[in-house]
């Protein structure tokens, strides 16, 4: 069977930004000063293969059990905080001037900005406000907003009373915000950064229009989790909802919602494949590179502006892992990243629909060239008939399986043209269209 690709080039849709790759990491993490440094030049590296401007965003679950020492220094204790070690000890974990300073190195080195979290479930309003005004001295125009807080609709029967609602996050938030920025005038601010209650996106975006300064929605998302449920599995993975997805496909009504009503763009600011770390497995292999590829290409033609994969340390489905000591490398996830990111600036054309519920098909204009990106995550191949005919160069993301560990590969190969084309199964390929035939 061939699947026919139609698209209408004269309704065309969002544009990618250029920011659109980013990475979450543990606000724990900056308890290490050696971590974030321009001195860790292939971890620079690494992160400037993503994208020459991408988003590092700052928080996660140990957020709000780490502090602010401004200028004191205490030794780390640790090299390394990544998702992997939230269930451990979380005394002693700090941010300092130091950290700050060396953070500040670190995206002038990448060329990335920070989406900075601060502690909100055990901070007052006036710590925050000792914080914010020295993150936005030091990291100044590579700062692109402050969250307060950390999944707040989780703080409920854990750092707040049971009858905590999105109400009263909305006005504790308030308090924060007004502390903060009567420190630091001129912060731009972006959340909630829920987990799962969209209550709580509903609510921050019906007052977001109160706050000029307020920029950008977020949230999280996972496929599935947590890690040791049986359900989180490479099937579950590929399908558009996994039973245990933190969010399901009803959401996405709500966001748009949320970003009419507040006339905000969202970004998925803490996400992957599977919570609790990711699955051996499962986040680790070469089907989480076309998953993550997939997901990337589908949020951003829904108008989402960014994507921040949450990682580090040796978290499972981090793209990218390692130590200062021992080095880092790259996960199948990053090669994932950075197929969709080939395509920012692009902006997506109407397509129609396709039969096969594991193929993505998206149709694009990227620097007045069509291109056409198809993503196919089943375990068969899928015949597809184009457009229009290809030009011979195609960028091919695969691997020898789906459970593959080290040899995703992303790479630009030349084919025979033809409109009647084959995608393997657990890949992705990138057609540029061949430009019209000049009449006469």
């Amino acid at each position: 069977r061939i699947v026919t690709l139609g698209n209408d080039p004269a309704r065309a849709g969002a544009t990618i930004p250029r920011d659109l790759a980013g990475l979450s990491f543990e606000r724990a993490q900056l308890s290490n000063p050696g971590y974030f440094s321009a001195d860790n030049k292939a971890f620079v590296r690494l992160i400037r293969g993503l994208s020459p401007s991408g988003s590092i965003r700052l928080g996660g679950s140990s957020g709000e059990h780490t502090a602010y020492i401004g200028d004191k220094v205490i030794a780390p204790s640790f090299e390394i905080h990544g998702p992997e070690h939230n269930k451990l000890n979380r005394e002693g974990l700090n941010v300092s001037i130091k950290a700050l300073r060396n953070l500040r190195g670190f995206l002038d080195a990448t060329g990335w900005s920070c989406l900075y979290g601060l502690n909100m479930a055990h901070a007052t309003p006036e710590q925050a406000a000792r914080e914010a005004p020295d993150v936005q001295r030091i990291l100044g125009p590579r700062l692109s907003a402050i969250q307060i807080g950390n999944e707040p609709d989780v703080f409920r029967n854990r750092y707040r009373p049971a009858t905590w609602t999105a109400a009263d996050y909305v006005a504790e938030w308030d308090r924060f915000h007004a502390a903060i920025t009567a420190a630091a005038p001129g912060l731009k601010f972006a959340g909630p950064g829920i987990s799962n209650k969209l209550e709580y996106l509903t609510a921050f975006a019906g007052v977001a229009r109160r706050y000029p300064d307020v920029v950008m929605l977020t949230g999280h998302y996972y496929a599935m989790g947590p890690a040791g449920s049986p359900e989180a599995t490479l099937d579950q993975l590929k399908l558009p909802e996994a039973k245990t997805a933190t969010f399901k496909q009803a959401g996405y009504k709500v966001v748009e919602d949320a970003r009419r009503v507040s006339g905000l763009p969202y970004r998925m600011s803490e996400g992957n494949s599977c919570w609790d770390g990711g699955k051996v497995g499962v986040s680790d292999v070469h089907a989480a590179s076309v998953w993550g590829a997939n997901r990337m290409l589908d949020w951003a033609r829904r108008g989402w502006i960014g994507v921040n994969w949450h990682g580090g340390g040796y978290g499972n489905y981090s793209p990218i892992v390692g130590t200062p000591s021992k080095g880092f490398s790259r996960r199948p996830l990053y090669y994932g990243t950075q197929f969709a990111q080939m395509l920012d600036g692009a902006t997506f054309l109407e397509t129609g629909a396709v039969p096969d519920p594991y193929l993505g098909y998206y149709a694009l204009r990227q620097n007045g060239r069509d291109r056409i990106a198809l993503v196919n995550q089943g375990d068969a191949p899928v015949t597809v008939e184009l457009p229009a005919l290809p030009e011979a160069r195609v960028v091919l993301l695969t691997g020898p399986s789906a459970s593959a560990k080290d040899a995703t590969t992303l790479a630009t190969v030349s084919r025979k043209p033809s409109r009647t084309v084959t995608i393997p199964p657990v890949s992705a390929m990138l057609f540029t269209l061949a430009r019209p035939a000049r009449r006469g």
